[in-house]
């Protein structure tokens, strides 16, 4: 199995077919398998690169170590170990921990950037006010319990027992782990500056019934980040990517067809 020593890690990544590098770059709840609907279908035409951030899948931490701080600092060894220089990236949820900040340490490298689930630090007054309301709704819910969208434990039983089974693969983490550090847990600054700075292409991807994410803040970030896209995936909530793949896969093509076309 491919693995690449960095940082005092072993971090595990695959990489599927030929033409312009797209990365993944999962949640919280997942790892590179999540993903499992996807890299067929762009394979044919990209360079997919799925990994797993450390702590989560076949990627383990270091006791003590710098934890989900070092996320862009990994990806970055790995594009350089595999020969990337450009690159677009699919950023879901978590994974937008991944990609803003890689956009701020290595300007220059990203060719596209998809805020899956995630606003990838773009607030605005607009979206924080959205964010404390949705917070008041969904309290004493866990995150756990608005992975996927209302129902969807009933209405399709067997797509929700898979994604349950992979997340759990996933090696235990302490409860700190995700959590910012004293600086950031005050920040109320926003990346929008510095996605503006960078002028490139990006597209808000969000389900309809996110729980975590709600639609609203991703349209009103987008609001705030003149020339970007949004769409939205009917019928989907936090994992719109497994959920409703074929919906997902359609908006993200399009978006990449028209900004990062295959060779």
């Amino acid at each position: 199995m491919p693995y690449l020593r960095v940082h005092e890690i072993d971090l595990y990544y695959e990489e599927h077919g030929d033409g312009p590098a797209l990365v993944f770059a999962h949640g919280a709840g997942g790892n590179h398998l999540v993903w499992w609907q996807q890299v067929p279908e762009f394979a044919r035409d990209y360079r997919v690169i799925t990994f797993d951030h450390r702590a989560f899948g076949l990627s383990r931490d270091v006791p003590h170590g710098p934890g989900r701080r070092a996320f862009p600092l990994d990806l970055h060894a790995l594009l350089d170990h595999l020969g990337v220089g450009e690159f677009a990236i699919v950023a879901h949820s978590m994974g937008g921990r991944t990609a803003t900040p890689f956009l701020w340490l290595f300007p220059g490298r990203m060719r596209a950037l998809v805020l899956s689930g995630t606003i990838g630090g773009a607030l605005t007054d607009e979206v924080r006010a959205i964010q404390a309301a949705h917070a008041e709704r969904v309290a004493g819910r866990s995150m756990r319990s608005r992975a996927l969208r209302p129902g969807a434990e009933r209405e399709d039983p067997d797509r929700a027992h898979l994604f349950r089974a992979i997340g759990r693969l996933n090696p235990p983490r302490g409860r700190g782990f995700l959590a910012p550090s004293p600086g950031l847990s005050r920040w109320t600054g926003s990346t929008t500056p510095l996605l503006q700075r960078a002028g490139l292409p990006t597209l808000f991807l969000v389900g309809a019934h996110d729980m975590i994410v709600p639609a609203e803040a991703m349209r009103a970030a987008h609001r705030g980040l003149p020339g970007s896209r949004f769409a939205e995936i009917a019928d989907a909530g936090h994992s719109a990517y497994f959920e409703q793949p074929e919906a997902y896969n359609r908006a993200l093509r399009d978006f990449l067809d028209d900004v990062y076309p295959p060779a």
